[in-house]
């Protein structure tokens, strides 16, 4: 389980509609499973279907806790898609959440060896 509280999900979704017509990126830092900061990113890739997070090397030396990624898709539901599962990388068996714009609807799961599970929200 990993929770989100209410105050770190309006930041994930003000940050994703700002960013529209793209998906937007950042990290959700986590102690014992609970996020206690949205630390935005840019993505990239600057594209409404896939993300490539960026995020200053200087901030992120500076971070010591666990972290999950956080993308949004725009209109498509919050769910990884064949790109999510592709590009998954260094976000292998972590948090992986998705936020939908058009729903406002936030989820998580874990994505590992290609295999996709939820993950509950609290």
């Amino acid at each position: 389980m990993v929770v989100i509280p209410a105050a770190i999900r309006e930041e994930i979704a003000e940050h994703a509609r700002e960013e529209l017509p793209n998906e937007s990126c950042g990290l959700v830092l986590l102690e014992d499973g609970v996020a206690v900061e949205y630390v935005r990113a840019v993505n990239k890739a600057a594209s409404p279907y896939r993300f490539t997070l960026f995020l200053d090397p200087l901030r992120w030396s500076e971070i010591e806790l666990d972290q999950g990624v956080v993308h949004s898709h725009v209109s498509a539901p919050p769910r990884p898609s064949r790109t999510d599962v592709e590009n998954v990388g260094l976000w292998q068996g972590r948090p992986y959440l998705i936020y939908c714009v058009a729903r406002d609807e936030l989820a998580a799961w874990t994505i590992a060896d290609g295999a996709i599970e939820p993950l509950e929200l609290g």
